[in-house]
């Protein structure tokens, strides 16, 4: 039970760096899971999306605190206890997010992790299908492809966002990523290519590498020093050595728990619990981030979305045709189309996305209205509002608390009511013309900002892009959680890499960007010169300074 690298989570970064760091067979790797195994149909199945999150097998089940803003309704905050992590239970839609993005962390104190540090990155982990040449990567683990994109609807959004004026992109990967165009997926010969299989599953092949199912209580610190990971296994308290370093990749609500139950985070906090404080960081569960949406429905008045496949019965048919051949609608998220948007003139990037989908349904699969229907997941993606996790008691089975504060900066608001507004103009397009029924959701009678304002406090819910909470930036910055090589400052032996990391969240999802953290975060423990920077530069919109469009 001792390694020169112990990982905690085998979640999208983890397995990116247990793969990277058990190449050429020099270093031995110990990866610690929770979860249990992602064999069966519910998870590798595409189309079955909404089951494994809403499966306690595979989900911590975390709930928000009551949100103020959004009439104290408990959010759902899923995150992946299985093998593969998050990317395991996710929708399997892959963003790599906008330049503009990572040159803002830099700036915030990431020194190393601009557009042109992490675009080699990106590249050397895809394997892209039919993505813009030079932008995309060729040979990588990580398996990222378009749809088929047979249903009618898909097309008629595209035309819709080209008819109201906006911008087309052929790769929203690539050089340009504003405007309307089709979705990218983690999909493989019709499974889910999750980091599991992706990384992790190539990765236990090596003689080196050992996947240990196990519980983490804390990391072990002996003078300043993380020497190992205490878990719990079958009921046994054990400690799994680490030889040269400790590295957490435990989820943005994971990780800063397991820090503060080890005695790292904000001190006072910790002393209210009774733990003993090793490294007073405040930054430990604060800047909490998050992506909010909401469901914009329509009607569909011919009988072309997916609607007619939603009884038990033909989804039961839809199950045996991908077990037997991994095709057919089983073999896609069914998101295939979606746009990348700016909000307003004088913006640099994109900061509204929507996902198209053609059926009128909730995540957890239910139809939300017993007729033919689309609807678009659409948010404001860079929002100011700012929550923290902290720790509910001392007990590492406690679930940690989590407060998000969603919509407690006034701009989301300005922002959400003109996702709305957007929408309406975007399905008003003639290319809808053949299929606009009545509107489901919000509803044609929600129009002033105060029954818009009413219509999203009940209706928002997390997109499941929680970050931030174990932020990197500058040693000397007291809210810096790990420096730019990953490292918890004050600590030696100690790692953190996954989406806690981030200083800012970044525009869209966030399974790529967590997938990229791991495979950088692998170059700097290793100690290997990062890549050399790409001097490609992104489309900027010409009338960015005049139109929204």
């Amino acid at each position: 039970m001792q390694a020169d690298f112990v990982i905690i989570g085998s979640g999208s970064a983890g397995s990116a760096m247990a793969y990277r760091l058990s190449e050429g067979g020099k270093h031995s790797v110990i990866v610690i899971e929770a979860g249990g195994t992602d064999f069966g149909p519910f998870i590798q199945m595409p189309g079955a999306l909404a089951w494994p999150m809403s499966m306690k097998r595979y989900n911590w089940g975390y709930l928000s605190e009551p949100e103020p803003n959004l009439n104290n309704r408990r959010i759902t905050a899923p995150r992946g206890k299985v093998i593969g992590g998050s990317s395991s239970i996710n929708g399997l839609v892959y963003v790599r997010g906008h330049a503009e993005d990572y040159n803002r962390w830099e700036a915030l104190g990431a020194t190393g992790w601009a557009y042109a540090d992490v675009l080699p990155y990106f590249k050397r982990m895809e394997t892209s299908e039919g993505g813009e040449e030079g932008w995309r990567g060729t040979d990588g683990p990580l398996h990222v492809k378009r749809g088929p994109v047979k249903n009618p609807l898909f097309h008629a959004f595209i035309q819709a966002g080209r008819q109201a004026g906006f911008e087309t992109t052929e790769d929203y990967n690539g050089s340009k990523q504003e405007g309307f165009g089709l979705m990218e997926q983690t999909i493989y010969r019709g499974r889910r290519w999750s980091a599991a299989n992706a990384y992790l599953k190539p990765a236990l092949k090596r003689p080196n590498v050992q996947l240990v199912y196990g519980f983490a209580n804390r990391i072990v610190i002996e003078d300043g020093r993380a020497v190992g990971v205490e878990i719990e296994r079958r009921g046994v308290t054990e400690v799994v050595r680490a030889n040269r370093e400790v590295i957490v990749s435990a989820s943005a609500f994971n990780s800063p728990k397991l820090l503060m139950l080890s005695g790292i985070g904000p001190a006072e906090h910790l002393k209210s619990m009774g733990i003993e404080v090793k490294a007073d960081r405040p930054g430990v569960g604060a800047n909490l981030q998050d992506h909010m949406e909401f469901y914009f429905q329509q009607v569909s008045t011919k009988p072309v979305s997916l609607y007619s496949w939603l009884p038990w019965f033909w989804q039961g048919v839809v199950g045996a045709q991908w077990l037997l051949s991994k095709r057919g609608l089983g073999a896609s998220n069914q998101f295939e189309a979606c746009a990348f948007l700016r909000s307003a003139p004088g913006l640099k990037q994109p900061d509204i996305q929507y996902h198209f989908l053609p059926v009128a349904i909730s995540y957890d699969g239910r139809a939300a209205a017993n007729t033919h229907g689309f609807q678009v997941h659409v948010g404001y993606n860079l929002s100011k509002s700012r929550g923290n996790v902290t720790l509910r008691s001392p007990d590492p089975k406690a679930d940690p608390v989590l407060r998000f504060n969603y919509m407690s900066h006034p701009e989301d608001w300005e922002k959400f009511r003109h996702c709305v507004r957007l929408t309406r103009e975007i399905f008003s397009q003639t290319a809808f013309d053949h299929y606009r029924g009545p509107e489901i959701q919000p509803g044609e009678k929600v129009q002033t900002d105060d029954e818009i304002d009413a219509f999203l406090r009940e209706h928002l819910e997390s997109a499941y892009h929680p970050c931030g909470t174990c932020r990197m930036g500058r040693a000397d910055d007291p809210m810096a959680v790990v420096d730019p090589e990953c490292r918890v400052i004050g600590l030696e032996g100690l790692r953190v890499a996954d989406s806690s990391i981030f200083p800012h969240v970044t525009y869209g999802n966030l399974n790529g960007p967590s997938i990229m953290t791991g495979e950088k975060a692998a170059d700097h423990i290793l100690g290997k010169t990062p890549l050399p920077r790409s001097n490609q530069e992104p489309w900027v919109n010409p009338r960015a300074a005049v139109s929204d469009r």
